[in-house]
């Protein structure tokens, strides 16, 4: 099984753009639903439970059976899903740090779950995209993370703008807010 995704530049700058965005939603709506899709090693979680979401509004879910006892070792509500199987109702807030990269061979087995989105780096969140309307509440707003590097992602009907952004040497990493 794999190991726990460590929290890198990617993690941070998510982190980074929930503190400078997440206060406006919850000034709005102290009781707001928080989920993230594939919560890791738990960073942004803690970053949302900091900000004032309520522990019980707040939600999780990893493909990594370790990181879902991780997260729930911290004290939060994680289950084990792929994307949103194991996922049920609508929530306000939905973010997603995805396996964004191009599959690179090179990459040993066991990190590419966390890392590797597929044959162009899009492939998952693609899925996400497609599963994520069944789980947005109507004025919800979804955060997720690209690469420079994901070729092809298919936005669908998505409303969606740039919030957070950072240069890396050898990528731009890019914070989107998406609603429909």
């Amino acid at each position: 099984m794999s190991e726990i995704y460590s929290p890198k530049e990617d993690s941070f700058l998510l982190s980074k753009t929930l503190e400078s965005e997440l206060p406006k939603f919850l000034k709005q709506n102290p009781d707001l639903k928080f989920i993230e899709i594939g919560a890791g090693s738990g960073i942004n979680l803690e970053t949302a439970k900091n900000l004032g979401v309520k522990t019980e509004n707040l939600f999780s879910s990893d493909i990594n059976q370790k990181a879902v006892n991780h997260c729930k070792k911290l004290g939060f509500n994680c289950v084990k899903s792929d994307l949103f199987q194991n996922i049920k109702g609508k929530f306000d807030i939905v973010i997603f740090n995805p396996p964004y990269l191009p599959e690179d061979k090179r990459e040993p087995k066991d990190s590419r779950i966390a890392t590797t989105g597929g044959k162009k780096g899009s492939e998952i969140i693609n899925k996400f995209l497609k599963q994520a309307k069944e789980h947005l509440n109507n004025k919800g707003k979804i955060f997720l993370l690209t690469s420079s590097l994901t070729k092809e992602i298919k936005w669908q009907n998505w409303k969606k703008k740039i919030i957070g952004r950072e240069k890396l040497f050898f990528e731009r990493l890019c914070i989107w807010e998406i609603n429909s």
